[in-house]
């Protein structure tokens, strides 16, 4: 496991032309880009490790990922987003192809399961839904065809600004044709039938929102994404900031920890640099920031006035809902516990937005999703470094107001009472998963529960929520959540840029880095 290089007061004495604010995703592709066309990065991580949701974090003998379960498309060496992982980690990440049965969705009645290629997961629908085969095979045609016209929007981004007033409308009608649309309008275009679209809204957690609340944009490019089956990075998530680091401290670049950004420092409508928690100043000719919208508008451009259009622009968007997350290991492995590596959706009844209706009324309901992942069972390197154990993850809703009343006590330190609420909720989790894998009962060893709290201590968002902004068909239309700011010099990047996922947030990163060199980075894939 790399060691990770702490900051260092000296560092403000040397020149970079580009400090990037965060190490996930977005901020290493970033800084990866950048650095291998000549720029020299500074990536500054408040956290102790590098990589965001995508390090890893170690109880006893477990070792759980913090945010990453599966990827699309990364097993096709010839698709873009393999080209761009390899781009960034320099070929060295290499990935595990999940079983063809990627997900399975659960209700109380009956299970279905996603099948790759798709050809298998039409012809395993069509055997529960015989009457609904020409609906089943229309809608995966409109997901095929739907998502190719996320090109044009998505290079509207880092269009110049003054030839974006002539070519956005065109680069983004066709998009907006379903992006405008919520999703179970569009999926009740093609079925009436409430089971068959309950199951093919399945995945919804995979972006946050429920099908009456999210763009058939979001839905879609999640859908689609994973229509060929899901992969897995050999080794676990952390080997991807590894690898990443390499490349950047390779070309002249320094990714440090502990090294909290407080404000960023504006010069007129200009950025200049940051300054740190700790008081110290850095100065460079690009400030990007990986960190998310929120943070960067309401804390690192809170006394700045600057940053005043992008305060009102916030007022147009939401953040999406918090979550809990129940880590668990177990003392047999995946192989003797029979473990298969296909992700669990378990819901309470057909319909999404009644679900989380009525838990949202009443948090003493049933989950209105619980998703079960097999970490231990994806990696093919986990026996090789973890011997005779497994882990497993259970994710679900987590309200913030639930949670509110321990905002102000540090991590670690907020009481018997926070702690006895974490445990009734273990438990309730529990519940679901030993009914769907009651072979992990006897063999559970370990489990601990993050809450949003934790989410915003360790990921810095403001009230834990899960996936940054809500993606709303409103969200798509706010034209100034593109890479380059009303500020001179200041850049953004991640997930609220794009949208929601690590695919995302890695072209994210690929639109940011085009922004800054004023190249178009595609070609070079």
């Amino acid at each position: 496991m790399k060691k990770w290089s702490g900051y260092r007061p000296e560092i403000s004495q040397e020149k970079f032309d580009t400090i990037i604010i965060g190490s996930g995703m977005s901020g290493l592709t970033t800084a990866v880009l950048l650095s291998q066309h000549g720029r020299r990065v500074l990536v500054l991580e408040k956290h102790f490790k590098v990589g965001g949701f995508t390090h890893t974090f170690k109880r006893k003998n477990y070792e759980w990922d913090v945010g990453i379960h599966y990827i699309g498309e990364v097993h096709n060496t010839k698709s873009h987003s393999r080209k761009l992982f390899d781009r960034v980690t320099d070929g060295k990440l290499k990935w595990a192809k999940m079983d063809d049965n990627y997900d399975r969705i659960i209700f109380p009645d009956k299970s279905y399961d996603f099948v790759a290629p798709k050809e298998k997961f039409i012809e395993n629908l069509n055997r529960h839904f015989p009457e609904e085969k020409k609906a089943i095979r229309d809608y995966v045609s409109l997901l095929q065809s739907y998502v190719r016209t996320g090109r044009g929007y998505f290079t509207s981004k880092v269009l110049p600004s003054w030839i974006t007033p002539f070519l956005y409308r065109s680069m983004t009608k066709p998009f907006f044709q379903y992006a405008d649309r919520m999703t179970k309008d569009v999926i009740r275009e093609f079925t009436h039938n409430e089971k068959l679209l309950g199951v093919l809204a399945g995945q919804w957690g995979d972006h946050g929102s429920p099908p009456g609340k999210s763009s058939f944009a979001m839905h879609a490019m999640v859908a689609r994404h994973y229509l060929d089956g899901g992969n897995y990075p050999v080794g676990g998530s952390r080997m991807i900031a590894e690898y990443a680091t390499d490349v950047i401290e390779k070309h002249g670049g320094k990714v440090v920890v502990n090294a909290g950004v407080d404000e960023i420092i504006t010069k007129g409508k200009k950025a200049v640099g940051v300054r740190l928690v700790n008081g110290d100043e850095l100065f460079a000719s690009q400030i990007v920031s990986s960190a998310g919208l929120v943070n960067t508008v309401h804390t690192f451009l809170r006394k700045q006035s600057a940053g005043d259009t992008l305060k009102e622009n916030m007022k147009n968007v939401q953040s999406t809902e918090s979550y809990l997350c129940l880590y668990m290991g177990l003392n047999k492995s995946a192989k003797e516990l029979g473990f298969k590596n296909t992700n669990l959706w378990i819901y309470p009844g057909y319909d999404h937005d009644q679900n989380v209706a009525k838990f949202r009324n009443n948090p003493d309901e049933a989950f209105p999703v619980v998703y079960v992942s097999f970490p231990s069972a994806k990696d093919p390197d986990w026996d090789k470094n973890h011997p005779g154990c497994a882990t497993m993850e259970a994710i679900t809703l987590g309200p913030w107001d639930q949670f509110k009343a321990w905002k102000d006590e540090p991590w670690k330190s907020r009481g018997d009472s926070y702690e006895t609420l974490k445990e009734s909720l273990a438990i309730k989790i529990l519940d679901v998963v030993y009914k769907y894998v009651p072979e992990a009962k006897d063999a559970m060893d370990y489990y601990e529960l993050s809450t949003p709290l934790s989410v915003r201590d360790m990921a810095h968002y403001p009230i834990g929520e899960m996936y940054g902004l809500d993606h709303t068909p409103k969200r798509f239309h706010q034209k100034w959540l593109r890479p380059q700011t009303d500020i001179k010099n200041l850049y953004i990047t991640g997930q609220d840029v794009t949208t929601v996922g690590l695919t995302s947030a890695l072209f994210s990163g690929l639109l940011t880095a085009s922004s800054v060199l004023g190249k178009n980075l595609m070609k070079t894939l």
